[in-house]
């Protein structure tokens, strides 16, 4: 075909390069599970990228034309992908310094038997937040919780519910999550924005999972013991030097985050004061991470770099606080950048092939509200869940198909960025296959369908954000009509 023979892709050309991915997809996460996320899914990415190449060819599509397409595609996620590595770093200093330990010690003291779960959804939710991941969460102190839950007599699917619930809540308002970091990138938006943007469905979705864990622990005659809780607080405290001023450090990063600070002068702050307070706080924690008995200096210096480069994990006397005491560093950072790349190149083809426009489309042509925009969007990151099996391809495809959409109709960015969310990244727990539910269960040792029932947070999510779509309740717009400042959400 020459330039001169391109032609728009039919409906049925777009889709089946979706479709392969598809089966491609579920076919690697049914030999990896797991361990899919490591790299087999992002060759499956790049794969299908080519393959939907191939496709385009059809259309009169030359690969100038298609390498343009992933290019921009990847210079739109380069400002997430330098942050992502801030964080790395951030996570590092943030343990060393005993800023996350002070937050996991802190958050267990308001363990109690009637308020259990009540108290397990809001401890989850705290150590997910700090440490960007509902997964380290659930494998670590979730369970410890199962075992704690199970003593007092909850029934275990109540107990995975709270633990999920709480854990994903701070998975999805973490700066430290790649969920968090990788909505706004496909919904062209900033980390921050999006964050304070979310809390806009996220905390109604929350304290109505709250209250319905606050009643149901009134209501049950509970009895044990909390002897699991209480060592591995005191693990905690053998190691660390625990103090409330740890806190100022989180507490200046929020400060900045309000101020409006851009994200990687705000995140770099952070992990560069984590690094004093660990020189002052914690020194022999810095000489253990090193590996260096006879020269301080020189064991300070490497203690504080690997913690911010590479993968170390701190010593303590119980092995459930040694698992959950871990970071990557920045190294811990390139699988997910590697992912968002392979995405970008699969995304970009297929953006600059038209096949998102087409099938966006076809789907659009339904949706002639504000509303049903929304909800079209959180049905297709629930559909790309159950079928692709992958909370990242729920984020990435429908981020892709409706940004443009979203822009036409003078919604901001950030709607986008909250749908996504609100329904890609709470949903994937509920799936068994996909990666995150499938995770879940062999972790707390609950089949997916026995816990999906409890995961309050995650079922009402995405009815929130469709409902405040449809009743027009905090839509931000692009640009404001006159007379109109949509309850001084544009300041956001």
């Amino acid at each position: 075909m020459t330039k001169k023979e391109r032609r728009e892709p039919s409906l049925i050309e777009s889709l089946i390069p979706v479709l392969f991915l598809i089966v491609f997809l579920a076919m690697n996460v049914f030999v990896f599970g797991d361990e899919s996320l490591s790299g087999s899914n992002q060759i499956v990415l790049i794969i299908s990228g080519a393959f939907a190449a191939l496709v385009a060819s059809r259309s009169g599509l030359g690969w100038k034309e298609l390498r343009k397409g992933i290019v921009k595609t990847i210079n739109a996620a380069l400002p997430s992908i330098l942050i992502l590595l801030i964080i790395g770093s951030l996570a590092g200093a943030w343990l060393i310094s005993g800023i996350v330990p002070a937050m996991i010690y802190y958050g267990l003291k308001i363990i109690h038997p009637t308020i259990f779960l009540f108290a397990a959804c809001i401890v989850s939710a705290i150590i997910s937040l700090a440490t960007g991941s509902s997964w380290s969460t659930v494998a670590t102190l979730g369970v410890a919780m199962m075992g704690i839950g199970a003593t007092l007599g909850y029934h275990v699917g109540l107990v995975g519910g709270a633990i999920i619930s709480g854990a994903y809540f701070g998975d999805k308002m973490s700066p430290l999550s790649d969920t968090t970091n990788l909505a706004p990138a496909m919904a062209g938006t900033d980390l921050f924005t999006h964050i304070r943007y979310m809390t806009i469905t996220t905390v109604p979705s929350m304290s109505i999972s709250l209250i319905i864990f606050l009643v149901i622990g009134f209501w049950t005659d509970t009895s044990g013991t909390t002897t699991n809780m209480e060592e591995v607080l005191a693990a905690i405290e053998g190691s660390f030097n625990i103090n409330l001023i740890l806190f100022i450090v989180p507490g200046l990063v929020i400060f900045l985050i309000i101020k409006k600070v851009s994200p990687l002068p705000a995140l770099l702050a952070g992990t560069l004061l984590g690094v004093v307070f660990a020189l002052i706080f914690q020194p022999d924690i810095i000489h253990n991470v090193s590996g260096i008995a006879n020269d301080k200096i020189k064991s300070f210096y490497v203690g504080i770099m690997k913690a911010m480069y590479t993968t170390i994990s701190i010593e303590t006397s119980n092995a459930q606080v040694n698992e959950l005491l871990t970071t990557g560093g920045m190294g811990g950072m390139l699988n997910t950048i590697w992912l968002i790349i392979s995405a970008m190149i699969f995304g970009g083809i297929m953006d600059a092939a038209g096949f998102l426009r087409r099938i966006a489309k076809s789907i659009i042509s339904y949706a002639n509200s504000t509303g049903s925009l929304i909800g079209s969007t959180a049905g297709s990151c629930i559909f790309f869940n159950v079928t692709a099996s992958d909370q990242y391809l729920a984020i990435v495809v429908p981020g892709r198909m409706f940004a443009s959409t979203f822009e036409e109709r003078n919604l901001a960015p950030e709607n986008l960025s909250r749908t996504l969310e609100d329904s890609g990244t709470v949903t994937s727990v509920l799936v068994p296959w996909n990666t995150c539910g499938a995770y879940m269960s062999s972790v707390l040792g609950v089949a997916t369908l026995t816990y999906l029932p409890y995961c309050f947070f995650n079922i009402i999510s995405p009815f929130m954000t469709v409902l405040f779509g449809y009743l027009g309740i905090k839509i931000k717009k692009l640009v404001e009509p006159q007379g109109e400042n949509n309850s001084g959400l544009a300041d956001l």
